[in-house]
């Protein structure tokens, strides 16, 4: 089956399950899909798992203008294909926080090189939506590196001086974001082992008073019974 025909069926098979409620009251932030029928993650992933793994046919999904076959695409991609030359391609893709959440959940925490991915989707050049997807990756990894925690922390403080600064590269509701992955991953570390846990909470401390800063500090509080 070529790849148009086989993407045809998956669509319609989407489209018996579309809601309109559904896709009307999402709001992801960042750049909103160009067709969107509101079908649930839970049906989503029900639907996309039934595919044969594909890489070159999650790839050609990735690229069309839909939501359910961009996310969908995630599931069928093969983790052991995404090397650092295919980087780009799927960091091009994930341009809002539902993709980036998706991406997270299904795929990039399964890439063998997972390690270097992390540290170039973190970098201070990268777009907000791949380090929220990259600490987001990062919380479901096995075996996360306890040196994450300063680079989870650094990708935060930036988030939250550009989202201060108004100067159009981050804003606060993505700050907030980054913020809320930095936590995940902060507690994943965490849960590992008492020393991780205290390396945490020090690191933590440390932080500064900016609105995301501020976030993530209340939400370790309780997450980690401070």
């Amino acid at each position: 089956m070529n790849p148009t025909t086989r993407m045809t069926a998956l669509l319609g098979a989407m489209r018996r399950e579309r809601n309109g409620a559904v896709a009307d009251a999402m709001c992801p932030v960042g750049t909103p899909y160009g067709l969107n029928y509101g079908v649930s993650l839970p049906t989503l992933r029900m639907l996309a798992r039934a595919e044969a793994p594909d890489y070159e046919f999650a790839k050609y999904l990735a690229l069309q203008d839909v939501r359910e076959l961009r996310l969908a695409a995630y599931h069928i991609a093969e983790p052991a294909r995404l090397t650092e030359t295919e980087y780009p391609f799927w960091g091009e893709g994930i341009v809002n926080s539902e993709l980036a959440e998706e991406a997270a959940f299904a795929l990039l925490h399964r890439v063998p090189d997972f390690p270097n991915l992390f540290e170039r989707w973190t970098a201070p050049d990268m777009p907000w939506s791949l380090q929220y997807a990259a600490l987001m990756a990062a919380s479901r990894f096995t075996g996360p590196d306890p040196a994450w925690i300063g680079r989870a922390l650094e990708t935060l403080h930036r988030a939250a001086e550009r989202a201060e600064s108004a100067d159009g590269t981050c804003t606060r509701e993505q700050a907030l974001l980054i913020a809320r992955g930095a936590v995940a991953l902060l507690v994943r570390i965490a849960s590992c082992n008492e020393e991780n846990r205290q390396a945490v909470l020090r690191a933590a401390g440390s932080v500064g008073v900016l609105p995301a800063e501020n976030y993530l500090r209340e939400e370790l509080s309780w997450q980690l019974e401070i």
